[in-house]
């Protein structure tokens, strides 16, 4: 059995007001998303994970970083944000002011649409299939074990992982699910299941980095 811990990272400069931002602007927190990333870090500072991973980009590794406190972190590139291309860097009018049709048709079908110059959420979900595939095949080598690992990445990414897990279409990821920043989302999958049979137990629990007078299930700016 294999129990998987999935979070978005903490806040950054770029995240209010919400733009696109993938792998083409690589920046890390904001002190806001140092906050979340400590809170996110005292919530779950008494259990164990087997393994660490993250997205290699900053935002991400500096989130990963700070729940560690000293634990080893993998980065894999599998878990970066989708390559939004010639939308990198841009608010959703600003898209809209340039490419009005192009990012209406990309809403319609994100997983067969491609970013300009970028990538579609087809081609994330199979980065994201592959990462569990392997996850999974290494936790198939230890029996008895029931390894629980953390993965630290992304809003989209995330996502789309969630839509290949449970099996979503991914062209829903948009529509069925969010991933505020510090959340938990965690996933188990029976010893022997395949990467779409994830059992969801938890999904975007941001609670412990709500801030006074939010109500926990409240997505924070630019989640």
């Amino acid at each position: 059995m294999l129990t998987l811990v999935l979070t978005r990272h903490g806040l950054t400069d770029r995240s209010d007001p919400e733009q696109h931002l993938g792998q083409g602007i690589d920046v890390g927190l904001s002190v806001a998303g140092r906050a979340q990333a400590v809170a996110l870090a005292g919530r779950i500072a008494d259990e164990h994970f087997d393994r660490i991973v993250a997205s290699p980009l900053l935002r991400a590794m500096e989130t990963a970083e700070t729940v560690a406190r000293g634990r080893p972190v993998e980065p894999d590139p599998r878990l970066m944000e989708m390559d939004y291309g010639a939308w990198e860097g841009l608010r959703y009018d600003e898209i809209d002011a340039r490419d009005a049709a192009g990012r209406a048709g990309w809403v319609a079908d994100p997983e067969a649409n491609r970013c300009p110059g970028g990538e579609s959420g087809a081609d994330v979900a199979a980065r994201a299939r592959s990462f569990l595939v392997d996850l999974l095949a290494w936790a198939a080598d230890r029996p008895g074990e029931d390894p629980v690992v953390l993965a630290v990445a992304h809003s989209t990414l995330n996502r789309v992982l969630l839509c290949v897990a449970v099996g979503v279409p991914v062209r829903e990821y948009r529509r069925r699910f969010t991933q505020s920043q510090a959340n938990l989302t965690v996933l188990r999958w029976p010893t022997g299941a395949p990467p779409e049979q994830a059992r969801i137990l938890t999904v975007n629990d941001a609670s412990h980095a709500a801030p006074p007078g939010q109500a926990p299930w409240e997505p924070s700016p630019g989640a």
